[in-house]
């Protein structure tokens, strides 16, 4: 049947090529959807949609081999598309491949796990292969699936297609004539977070929490959420409820671990990841919670044992590479630089995985002094992390000037005095890997200072005062607007849900860098709080973000114009809060402390109103426990090799370079 019969609408309907599939019309679709591919007309996700429904109409008249020819261009495409990994199943079924199959139909799910389809037909390949651990965990995830109201069942469809928008008005739609039903209020709060709306995702599962009691996993996605939010101590409480109600749960286990390491109690949190070892056999994401608790206490060496059994356990598991590139020290062997070069370009690698083994080769060339090839794995890590974690830097610039054009000298003195009078925080800002970390290392080296980590708090609350009400301003303007002893019941507050995270001392740090954007609201409810800007280079400063994937919140980090523009905007309002607050933000420079290292010791303390101790020179004998990339760094003297390793790079940071020039 010639093409030419039919005429090609003007625009790509994918619904319309739908309903003809739904008919059986087959060649009207092949016909149709090829005239589509060969005239280039498409856009990404249309022609995504066009290959896919293509594919299926090939597999449908039992044409396979065309049916792969085209599901393989459309993998070069959306190489991460649940159904397009699906179909290969299908088709590899048919030709009677069913352990290629099988691995298609597992990464389909992988990708989304309420494909329902992909777990059917993986069924029967389990039973034909006796492979039973795979079987039961199949037959469960049908069970879940298949008890799912069907309009949740399509919302919970989208959501893993990032489909976010139409998931969440379907699931509210499902609630107003559900209300309260506890799985679409678990899967809405989902859908916030996956919309960065966190806070909003918290009152969810709060709500969930409280009206279903008994509901365990009502429970453990709300210990997940305080654990995103660093709300450790109400992790905490939630996982000892977890695990006295299932013992068995290795989940729940793994929960209580990770609430314990992150109130401080490494070693303890080491015993309970090592006793789950014992009770449940050796998984990968137990050795690398245990390669990460090592690393906070600076047993590097048990820390790298955790982190290669890990990859011996799963050797596509990207995140072990990286992390033991991420301890700075470890130096890969050429078989495991083989192996992440195949891994980083596999069509069969997960995208994460594939970040991850990225960044770890740009730290494996860069220590090889490979640089071309370093920044060519760090700039491909990036591109992909970015698009996975998009950052609007616009948002940040307007957020930045609303600050500045609204916390004036006014407000301040309309808000000074009303605060908490206590003097025990330190707050050290600023950019990341601007030496934040080795400020903190010093300062918690005195016998009156506690160090912490990165807190939550601050964050937190500008989030909650961010939100809109119709009778009050917005940020920070409310501020003036509060009741009466407000500020300082926020001041009060903070002392008292950060208590969990100190030891006794009169002085304890937070060393989260992002505070720096809400400087004015830590000096309205805590006016005696020490601001210690950690300032670096910057082109050193943004190279070196750019070079570090981290774990979570620094997303204007994976652009180099973007970080460029993001580090300018911080120079403008750190500006800014220096003329509101003049003489009470204390700057050091990174490259000063290298150069000079006594003298600016000297003058922190002084600012802190400390006074000198020998230990704070000897800081990299302190063996607290620290949780950022710079663990392993700040257990050693000063040293000078990171001072301008940029410049290595050079020849590829034009782009960076212009922004400061």
């Amino acid at each position: 049947m010639s093409p030419t019969n039919y005429s090609t609408p003007l625009k790509f309907n994918a619904k319309h090529y739908q309903q003809l599939l739904s008919k059986g019309r087959l060649d009207e679709v092949i016909d149709e959807l090829e005239l589509f591919v060969k005239n280039d007309s498409l856009n990404e996700e249309d022609i995504t949609q066009c290959l896919y429904m293509l594919a299926v109409a090939f597999r449908l008249k039992k044409q396979n081999c065309e049916a792969l020819n085209i599901l393989d261009k459309l993998s070069k495409i959306a190489p991460n598309y649940s159904r397009m990994l699906q179909e290969k199943g299908y088709n590899l079924r048919e030709q009677g491949d069913h352990l290629k199959a099988a691995k298609h139909f597992y990464q389909a799910t992988q990708i989304n796990p309420a494909l329902l389809s992909a777990w059917l037909a993986l069924k029967p390949i389990y039973e034909r292969e006796k492979q039973y651990q795979a079987l039961s965990l199949c037959e469960e995830r049908i069970q879940q699936l298949s008890s799912l109201p069907k309009p949740l069942l399509a919302a919970t469809d989208m959501m893993y297609e990032d489909n976010l928008e139409l998931a969440d008005s379907t699931c509210r739609h499902f609630l107003q004539q559900n209300k309260h039903h506890p799985k679409a209020l678990l899967l809405l709060a989902e859908i916030a977070i996956r919309l960065k709306a966190t806070l909003k995702a918290e009152f969810i599962l709060e709500t969930c929490a409280e009206l279903y009691q008994d509901d365990l996993d009502a429970k453990y996605q709300l210990f997940k959420i305080y654990s995103k939010l660093g709300k450790f101590e109400n992790a905490l409480a939630i996982s000892k409820t977890l695990t006295s109600a299932a013992p068995t749960n290795m989940f729940y286990q793994v929960a209580l671990a990770t609430a314990t390491q992150g109130v401080g109690n490494v070693e303890q949190a080491i015993a309970i990841l090592e006793n789950i070892c014992k009770q449940f056999g050796e998984h990968a994401q137990v050795f690398m919670l245990l390669g990460h608790a090592y690393k906070t206490i600076g047993n590097i060496a048990e820390s790298v044992a955790s982190y290669k059994k890990a990859y011996e356990l799963e050797s596509t598991l990207g995140d072990a590479f990286w992390s033991l590139a991420n301890t700075k020290t470890y130096q890969f062997s050429d078989s495991e630089i083989t192996h992440m070069e195949k891994s980083a370009v596999s069509a069969e690698m997960k995208a994460t995985d594939k970040i991850h083994f990225h960044f770890a080769l740009g730290k494996s060339y860069e220590d090889n002094k490979e640089f071309a090839q370093s920044f060519k794995h760090y700039q491909l890590g990036n591109q992909a992390q970015h698009v996975l974690t998009p950052f609007n830097i616009e948002s940040h610039t307007q957020f930045v000037e609303h600050q500045i054009k609204t916390f004036t000298s006014g407000l301040k003195a309309e808000l000074e005095s009303q605060g908490c009078n206590d003097t025990a925080p330190i707050f050290i800002v600023g950019m990341p890997r601007a030496g934040s970390t080795l400020l903190e290392q010093i300062l918690a080296s005195h016998s009156q200072v506690d160090g912490t980590m990165e807190l939550h708090e601050i964050l937190a609350l500008a989030g909650k005062l961010s939100k809109k009400h119709e009778s009050m301003p917005a940020y920070p303007l409310n501020l003036s607007k509060l009741p009466e002893n407000t500020l300082a019941q926020l001041g009060k507050d903070f002392i008292e849900r950060t208590q969990v995270y100190r030891e006794g001392a009169p002085y304890f740090i937070d060393k989260m860098p992002n505070n720096y954007m809400h400087i004015g609201l830590i000096k309205s409810i805590l006016p005696n709080a020490k601001i210690i800007d950690a300032r670096r280079s910057p082109m050193a400063c943004c190279f070196s973000g750019y070079k570090q994937l981290f774990g979570d919140g620094q997303e204007f980090s994976y652009d180099l114009n973007i970080i460029g523009t993001y580090y300018k905007n911080y120079i403008n309002l750190m500006d800014h809060w220096n003329n509101i607050y003049p003489d009470e933000i204390l700057l050091v420079n990174n490259e000063d402390v290298i150069d000079n290292t006594e003298h600016e010791i000297k003058r922190l303390l002084s600012f802190c109103e400390l006074p000198f101790e020998d230990a704070c020179l000897r800081f990299y004998e302190n063996k607290r426990t620290v949780k950022t990339p710079s663990a392993q760094q700040v257990r050693q003297p000063i040293y000078t090799s990171g001072k301008n390793q940029w410049e290595n790079y050079k020849p590829y940071l034009s782009e960076l370079l212009d922004k400061f020039s």
